[in-house]
């Protein structure tokens, strides 16, 4: 979307909203082109502007998909646990007076999904033992992420990013695979706090698909604490049906939409049972016209209110992404960049603009999101607990 060359435009316009804090994703290949050789040329401008003259508490994503291109292999490749790690403690003690909160790594199982067991991303492997492979990378990388991060700032806070899903089973006889569709969701988070141990209950998984009991043991053995979980989650594909197809018997999956937010409620409930972790809604919106996607916005911030009117700790929300971005479909196929927006933010992009006029327009959802930020405790009503995290 041109970020690179519009950074300061982008970012000015997340400043008007009157957000607190913002997620923002370095990109690794771009400060580290060459290995331990790193640029800080661009990000010494984006950063003390995000801070500085914004005002904005930035949550960095050190890892949104993605290695440079001289890692080898990518997450297969041994040393990307070690190597990633390396490449978080520089941006920290570059940028230890401006930056506290990380995302150590977005969303292991997608990456973990489209590297290791769909193929569709680098190193393109398939099938469940690469899934797996490639999973156990990833907490790996996490673990040594958090613990290089801590060695330079103790006081750093760690939001752990998952794509948590929920699925349900539309007849009674799959009630059992819905469950365990589910568990496998908990799993980055499990290895890396040291829960996947030989009585969990997808430990003999892992051994039949390959994954060496040492390095299972490694991650059970110097588990790391979640200061906070940050889940994302969309209403019309985070959700999945299981049934069985009509003529050939076959177990089918299938989107469930639910813009209610009953969905919603029912999984971050059962993540804040299993983690006793406070929770950020690090991603969210809906897919459709503005008035789908501003009755998302209304009803998953009175979602929020609710849980935490119950003493559910969701000490913090995002709607994804602020702009219009692009298809993932654009990676495969060939149409016009046009072709493949996806307005799914708060500001959509006009291409039509003259020189000097912005490039964003705002949405109907501008207004009430402005409002929320401006009536956040009317919004998502009062939370009391010990030690509350606040961004500063």
């Amino acid at each position: 979307m041109g970020h690179y060359e519009h950074w300061q435009e982008d970012l000015a316009v997340a400043g008007d909203l009157g957000v607190r804090a913002l997620r923002w994703g370095v990109p690794w290949y771009r400060v580290e082109p060459e290995h331990r050789r790193f640029d800080w040329s661009w990000m010494d401008r984006v950063i003390p502007y995000i801070v500085e003259e914004l005002g904005i508490t930035p949550i960095i994503d050190l890892m949104h998909y993605g290695c440079p291109f001289w890692l080898r292999r990518e997450f297969v490749n041994p040393r990307y646990p070690r190597y990633v790690a390396e490449y978080a403690a520089a941006f920290a003690r570059r940028y230890k007076h401006l930056v506290r909160w990380y995302t150590p790594l977005n969303e292991p199982l997608v990456n973990a999904l489209l590297c290791g067991q769909r193929g569709a991303w680098p190193p393109y492997l398939h099938g469940d033992k690469n899934y797996l492979r490639i999973l156990v990378q990833l907490a790996r990388g996490i673990v040594n992420t958090v613990n290089a991060l801590r060695d330079i700032d103790p006081s750093a806070i760690m939001v752990h990013v998952e794509a948590t899903g929920l699925t349900r089973a539309m007849r009674q006889d799959l009630e059992a695979l819905a469950v365990e569709e589910t568990r496998r969701g908990y799993l980055c988070f499990d290895l890396i706090t040291g829960r996947v141990t030989p009585d969990h209950h997808l430990f003999a998984w892992l051994l039949r698909e390959g994954i060496a009991l040492d390095d299972l043991a490694a991650l059970w053995t110097s588990p790391i604490d979640l200061d906070i979980m940050g889940m994302n989650f969309y209403p019309q594909w985070s959700q999945q049906g299981i049934d069985l197809h009509k003529k050939n018997g076959r177990i089918t999956f299938s989107n469930w939409e639910d813009l209610a937010g009953e969905g919603f409620a029912m999984l971050i409930r059962d993540y804040y049972a299993r983690y006793r972790t406070p929770v950020i809604i690090s991603e969210t919106s809906a897919h459709g016209s503005d008035a789908v996607r501003e009755k998302w916005l209304e009803s998953s911030v009175a979602t929020i209110k609710r849980l935490r009117s119950e003493g559910i700790p969701v000490i913090g929300y995002t709607w994804f992404p602020l702009y219009t971005m692009i298809d993932w479909r654009y990676r495969w196929e060939k149409g016009p960049l046009r072709d493949y927006y996806l307005n799914l933010g708060l500001y959509r992009l006009d291409d039509c603009t003259d020189d000097g006029a912005s490039r964003w327009q705002a949405t109907p959802l501008v207004g009430l999101m402005r409002h929320y930020i401006g009536h956040s405790e009317e919004a998502v009503g009062p939370l009391t607990m010990e030690g509350e995290l606040e961004f500063a």
